[in-house]
């Protein structure tokens, strides 16, 4: 454990941004899950409604600094090739 007061303070702070971050990832999963199984079961209405609730979540934790911008694009760019495949 940090003895200076200030150490305490980062430690403190970094424990709240990391419960934090871990949520904002789950959510972005959660979204990314959603598509997944939307293509699963074959719908692909479902599975670009869901997409599209997707890519602004994905988007938005590159902003956040959560993930890498390349980790993002190769989401996006994996689940829409999941429903271009649905169609084919």
């Amino acid at each position: 454990m940090a003895n200076i007061k200030s150490a305490r303070k980062r430690a403190r702070q970094a424990e709240k941004t990391r419960k934090h971050n871990m949520g904002m990832r789950s959510m972005m999963r959660t979204k990314i899950k959603s598509v997944v199984k939307a293509c699963d079961a074959g719908d692909k209405d479902a599975a670009t409604v869901a997409y599209k609730e997707a890519v602004p979540v994905i988007d938005s934790m590159i902003n956040k600094g959560i993930i890498p911008k390349n980790k993002a694009a190769r989401h996006k760019s994996r689940l829409n090739a999941r429903i271009k495949a649905l169609s084919a």
